[in-house]
């Protein structure tokens, strides 16, 4: 690490502590373990190594990034934009008919509103959406429900719907698994290895490295991934809203952002049945009433830029 990158660290966990302080919620670091005999006043303080080593402890995670599997997605879904469409609209219409129709009073229709945006939906098409799902115009009732179930080697696989229809969903949903060498599961089979967090992913050319892990630290990112052609920051997803304004102010531009469940751990399996999975997870998401499907599959940058 530069002495520059640990300048710009150090500057950040200071201006952090503050603003902790403010909060009354600041801890200092705990004191090392000394004898007894040892007087409190010779007890040396945390180096700023040993500072830096904390907070990238806590930060850097291993290296499973998420944007060579949002590149591939975008190249499918680019294709299919009139699908792609319909799965936000969806989403609009559910949001607003759980939360109510004003995003500043319902974080979801927010979200929703600004992903439909970020893809190019047109505001009549979002506001139509909105009023089907408060009632004002007349339209279909989708129910929200998550499938759990298995890829080839043991793969954990979590399926995100809206449907009007749960048996048609269901059945389709299995025949899937099933033509992919899979099994749906039953309910909480796998969930319990995903958790919900908040993902940004910034373009290295115009976010330097000094300056993105000074951001990450600010924002108290729970976990960052540096790749050379990306940096990715995860934070707790009742964050998500809050960062992505953050970022907004400060005029920080990512190149994607999501609500993702993000595995505890990765499976890794063989080549083929990895490829199999991949193919499984593709044809769930092209499924219309299936709005995201997460795995825990381990893929290679080869497999996943092959054919996108």
């Amino acid at each position: 690490m530069t002495r520059g990158l640990a300048d710009s660290i150090d500057k950040a966990l200071g201006t952090l502590a503050n603003r902790h302080k403010d909060r009354g919620s600041y801890r200092a670091p705990p004191k090392r373990a000394t004898s007894e005999t040892t007087p409190e006043k010779d007890v040396r303080p945390f180096s700023r190594a040993e500072k830096l080593e904390l907070v990238s402890g806590k930060l850097l995670m291993a290296g499973h990034s998420k944007w060579a599997q949002i590149k591939r997605k975008k190249a499918v879904t680019d294709s299919r934009r009139g699908q792609l469409w319909t799965k936000l609209l969806k989403e609009i219409s559910v949001a607003a008919r759980l939360g109510g129709s004003d995003p500043s009073g319902n974080a979801r229709l927010r979200t929703a509103i600004f992903d439909a945006r970020s893809n190019n939906v047109p505001n009549d098409n979002i506001h139509r959406a909105v009023k089907r799902g408060t009632g004002e115009l007349e339209g279909v009732i989708y129910e929200e429900v998550v499938y759990e179930g298995y890829g080839p080697g043991g793969v954990a696989i979590l399926i995100e719907t809206m449907t009007d229809n749960r048996n048609r969903t269901v059945a389709d949903i299995r025949h899937l698994f099933s033509k992919h060498g899979g099994n749906l599961g039953e309910n909480g089979c796998v969930g319990w290895m995903f958790d919900k967090r908040g993902y940004f992913a910034f373009d290295p050319s115009s976010l330097p490295e000094e300056s993105f892990m000074e951001l990450a630290v600010e924002l108290e990112a729970a976990d960052i991934s540096l790749e050379t052609d990306v940096f990715e920051m995860y934070v707790e997803s009742e964050r998500y809203l809050e960062v992505k304004d953050d970022l907004g102010r400060r005029e920080i531009a990512t190149v994607a952002t999501e609500l993702a469940m993000v595995p505890q751990n990765y499976q890794a399996v063989e080549p083929d049945k990895a490829q199999t999975n991949l193919r499984l997870i593709e044809a769930l998401e092209d499924h219309d009433d299936v709005q995201h499907a997460w795995a825990n599959v381990e893929l290679s940058a080869e497999l996943l830029s092959a054919g996108s």
